[in-house]
């Protein structure tokens, strides 16, 4: 039985102009409505994903008030519709209006058949990206298992997850390594949820965060009078995590005379607290976690070889927020609903120079840098959407005008970045991605072939 196809509302008050935009939209189910009324109630009854809205609507056909209402009163009862405007109206200050107001694209008259079919395309394919990505929100939150935390629609970060899944129920010694900001405590977490120790405690300690002076004393403990101050006997977190998991992060940072100490512990699992005689065994399994080049560090020898092989049993590269195909857009939308409800319950979604913003930006300081960032523009945004000043980051620059020669050539560009990034959101499943983009199986297949696109 085929799929349903996607339901498109078109307000236009030109019942001719009507029929030509239903039989230009065979693609999807086309609903018609003439007048704000009319395109409520089929908001109503038909729940569209997409709609065309002409601002000149009666009783103000000659200006825009009405469709600038209906456009209001449409996104209060559906909030992630997909509205693209169309006016012949003082196209700079309708444009402007219309975005601030929510419309996801503006579209100027007289209507370029082909033009509009290819931005309502678009639409309908970022309305599919965002239900795709809620359902894996919803999913990484109620049933996505020991990495649940981790919101990712990428290929790279799914293929890190599938090893940590492997190595979990082994008792080898991991080390994550990435760049600060990349999760990695997120992971070790979850690599210890997915272990059979599951039950007992996950204890972390940050080695960069810890002077060096106190740093021995944190992972080993003291007994009471081993040092000024010392008053009571203390147990490290090495102790404290027996049974369970150690989470060194930056491991890197650890200085070399302590590196002995650690080796001997690594190697025998029994601990001697500062201060003290008695060994001590300890049965706990080791997480490590660095952004230094540790390769680099053994060469300069301010980290021991053995050591790096003891805790580096496996190594697992964490990919930075630049490399997780479509991760970026994903986590803004996550953190622009928890920032929106907390500080500016009226911001309901990302401009167009935003949403190019997010996609263009390198994220140097991975997802701690857009989780302040959307912070920021939550905070600064006057509208209902999120622009890139809001950002604090420049929009890109558009393209070429060579790269647009004509509507083919835009058809294409639009054709091959749509089907790359569904690919990658599915983890190269072809039957997955031909229904994130709304074709069949043999279409998409046919359009990687034009394209000569890998599937």
């Amino acid at each position: 039985m085929a799929e349903p196809k996607a339901k498109l509302l078109v307000i236009e008050d030109d019942e001719g102009l009507q029929r030509q935009l239903k039989w230009a939209y065979e693609d999807w189910d086309v609903v018609a409505a003439g007048n704000r009324a009319e395109a409520i109630a089929l908001l109503r009854s038909e729940e569209p994903q997409v709609a065309t809205l002409d601002l000149g609507l009666p009783p103000d056909p000659d200006g825009t008030s009405e469709g600038f209402a209906t456009l209001a009163e449409m996104l209060r009862l559906k909030p992630d519709l997909k509205v693209v405007v169309a006016s012949g109206h003082g196209r700079r200050e309708s444009a402007q209006a219309a975005i601030a107001g929510g419309a996801w694209d503006f579209y100027q008259k007289p209507i370029d058949i082909d033009e509009l079919h290819l931005i309502v395309r678009r639409a309908f394919h970022v309305r599919a990206l965002e239900q795709e990505n809620r359902r894996l929100s919803e999913a990484g939150t109620a049933e996505g298992g020991p990495f649940g935390g981790l919101m990712t629609a990428a290929p790279e970060m799914t293929k890190t997850l599938r090893t940590l899944e492997r190595v979990a129920a082994t008792q080898v010694s991991v080390m994550l390594q990435g760049a600060s900001g990349t999760g990695k405590e997120l992971l070790a977490k979850g690599l210890h949820a997915a272990s059979d120790r599951a039950d007992g405690p996950f204890v972390a300690i940050n080695c960069a965060a810890i002077p060096e002076t106190l740093l021995e004393a944190e992972l080993f403990g003291h007994e009471k009078g081993a040092f000024t101050g010392a008053v009571k006997t203390v147990e490290g977190k090495i102790e404290l995590a027996g049974g369970g998991t150690l989470f060194l992060d930056e491991v890197g940072d650890i200085p070399l005379a302590l590196q002995v100490k650690l080796l001997r512990f690594v190697q025998e699992r029994v601990i001697e607290r500062v201060g003290g005689r008695k060994a001590i065994p300890v049965d706990v399994r080791i997480v490590t976690a660095t952004h230094r080049d540790l390769a680099a560090m053994i060469a300069e020898e301010s980290f021991r070889e053995d050591l790096y092989y003891r805790l580096a049993e496996i190594v697992v590269p964490i990919p930075t927020l630049a490399e997780r195909t479509g991760d970026a857009a994903l986590l803004a939308r996550h953190f622009l609903g928890r920032f929106a409800a907390e500080m500016n319950p009226r911001v309901a979604g990302f401009a167009p120079d935003a949403v190019a913003a997010l996609e263009a930006h390198a994220w140097p300081g991975n997802v701690r840098e857009l989780e302040n960032r959307m912070k920021r523009a939550v905070i600064m945004a006057e509208g209902k959407r999120v622009r890139a000043a809001d950002l604090d980051l420049d929009a890109p620059e558009a393209d070429d005008d060579r790269d647009l020669i004509n509507l083919k050539t835009v058809r294409e560009i639009a054709d091959r970045k749509a089907i790359r990034r569904a690919i990658a959101r599915t983890g190269g499943n072809i039957s997955n991605a031909a229904k994130l983009l709304g074709i069949s199986r043999p279409t998409l297949y046919d359009l990687l072939k034009q394209y000569e696109l890998q599937g």
